[in-house]
């Protein structure tokens, strides 16, 4: 166990989100879901409760292992969805509806998943970054890293660490622009995240909508 710093970075974002991914799990079909629809859901909410605990009693290593395997796990519950989708595809069993509300789900949880992860590898995850203070180096250069310590004392932020609004913002940005547009990308395992992550917006974006309103 680790003594907590004074500023800790608030984990119910990054709860939520999971939860909304859960939660987007159940627009989909039955057709496309592994096992039943709430399933996803209620294994996320399995999962946080233990998460929040080790959180509170300053398990360190605990946390960051559930909150692997929880990313883990809606990450291959996705991939299987969007396989089951484009496998779907040359038949015509699914409306055209229903393969954009799929494709718009899993749009969705693309970015949340892939913004989970980005929040949980960055620099050593969050409880590292909290235990620094300070973000001054990582997988990712945000603008306000390129700061000098002036400026960053007139913004008032000179203990600026990112948050999950960080990582939201960059892994929306990679799902509609293709791109980090904001910060560039300097670790190799990021890069390679983010390849993956604009393959899989790219698929469901034009591929599958452009099916779906093909046959409309």
């Amino acid at each position: 166990m680790t003594a907590a710093p004074a500023r800790l970075e608030p984990r119910w974002p990054a709860m939520l989100a999971l939860l909304a991914v859960g939660g987007l799990r159940l627009a989909l079909p039955e057709s496309l879901s592994l096992g039943p629809a709430w399933l996803l859901i209620a294994v996320v909410m399995a999962l946080l409760a233990p998460i929040a605990w080790a959180r509170w009693q300053h398990h360190d290593l605990l946390n960051q292992i559930l909150g692997y395997v929880v990313s883990a796990i809606v990450t291959l519950d996705m991939i299987w969805s969007l396989g089951l989708l484009v496998a779907a595809l040359p038949s015509t069993k699914l409306s055209p509806q229903t393969l954009l509300r799929s494709a718009a789900a899993l749009w969705i949880v693309n970015i949340l998943v892939f913004a989970s992860w980005y929040w949980r590898l960055d620099a050593g995850g969050p409880r590292a970054r909290e235990l620094r203070g300070v973000h001054t180096d990582g997988a990712f250069l945000f603008p306000q890293m390129t700061l000098d310590q002036q400026a960053k004392r007139a913004m008032g932020e000179q203990c600026w660490s990112p948050g999950f609004v960080d990582y939201l913002f960059l892994a929306f940005n990679t799902s509609t622009a293709f791109s980090p547009t904001d910060c560039p990308v300097l670790s190799r395992w990021a890069k390679v995240l983010m390849m993956i992550q604009a393959l899989i917006s790219f698929a469901t974006v034009a591929l599958l909508a452009a099916r779906a309103v093909n046959i409309l």
